[in-house]
């Protein structure tokens, strides 16, 4: 098993991972907590190969890739230098721009640490994660615009956040964060449902769109009082100014995504740590060229998590 607790500080960071063979070592013990046991036999010794990270079944001759399912998997970069990635994303409590993470690093190339962050970005969102549930706050926001333009539902030249928080106490637990096209009846029942466990009293404003919600499954409170919701964007714009001095409409549902991970994972590092890596669960690293599609001869971001990229694009053009 991997070490208990977490390095607080870069120094103790460096402790831990002094070296690949380190990284290395606690990439095995987070695969293979109990030991390793072969996918295909179910045989539990094997030969290391260390050219090509590899561990191969001494009874089968199966190889199983340490780095596959993490954003290490096919990078030429040393796995020290994502470890100190991951360690700075996770830590660094504002998070940090391109730019930022650029100088932190080390990096000669802005493209470099972009396209790290972004993979990074990326393996913070689980696949068919938990809905969350009990009492939850909903409610949308808009954000960006060049122009200066009329506030409230249908502002012009802004895009629209859907957002959800479940409270437990007197204080926000979790969040979810997601672009919308728009603020029908239809968009945000679809939110919620997508968010929020059915049988959960969800509390929104009296707009008319959310008038499907007990019929969805839902308990069904209208107040004006969203104080909890209302902070997270709040939080959100001021996070997304000044650590990011705002975002691309392309980009932004990363940079939701970011935001919720960030604020959802606020107490256990250890884990954040790993998520980021890939490790948490089983899972496809994002490669290049699936961050980075090509269109008119240029490399065009488009996040696995926003289906809607292309059609913001169109609209908000």
């Amino acid at each position: 098993m991997p070490r208990p607790g977490f390095p607080k500080t870069v120094f103790e960071f460096n402790k831990w991972f002094p070296d690949e063979e380190a990284c290395l070592k606690f990439l095995i013990q987070s695969r293979w907590p109990d030991g390793f046991v072969c996918p295909r036999c179910g045989f539990n010794d094997y030969y290391w190969i260390p050219t090509r990270k590899l561990l191969q079944c001494k009874q089968c001759g199966y190889q199983a890739s340490v780095t596959a399912g993490t954003v290490m998997h096919r990078s030429r970069m040393p796995l020290r230098v994502w470890f100190q990635a991951a360690y700075l994303v996770t830590t660094h409590t504002p998070g940090m721009s391109a730019l930022q993470f650029q100088r932190q690093m080390g990096l000669s190339s802005y493209q470099t640490a972009f396209t790290m962050l972004h993979k990074l970005r990326a393996a913070m969102v689980r696949g068919g994660r938990d809905r969350i549930s009990g009492f939850v706050e909903v409610d949308e926001t808009y954000i960006g615009g060049e122009r200066p333009g009329p506030t409230g539902r249908g502002a012009l030249g802004k895009v629209i956040v859907a957002g959800a928080v479940d409270i437990k106490g007197k204080s926000a637990n979790r969040i979810r964060l997601r672009v919308i096209p728009n603020v029908t009846g239809e968009t945000l029942t679809d939110f919620i449902k997508s968010s929020v466990q059915e049988g959960s009293t969800i509390k929104t404003d009296d707009w008319r769109g959310y008038s499907r919600l007990k019929s969805a499954g839902y308990g069904h409170i209208v107040s004006a009082d969203l104080i909890h919701i209302h902070r997270v964007f709040s939080n959100l714009k001021t996070w997304l100014i000044g650590t990011h001095h705002g975002v691309s409409k392309q980009h932004l549902q990363a940079y939701l995504n970011e935001y919720t991970f960030r604020f959802n994972r606020r107490g256990t590092p250890m884990a954040a740590f790993q998520t980021v890596l890939g490790l948490a669960k089983e899972r496809l690293g994002p490669t290049y060229k699936g961050l980075y599609g090509v269109a008119k001869g240029r490399k065009t971001w488009e996040h696995p998590t926003n289906p809607l990229t292309k059609m913001l694009s169109e609209l908000l053009r």
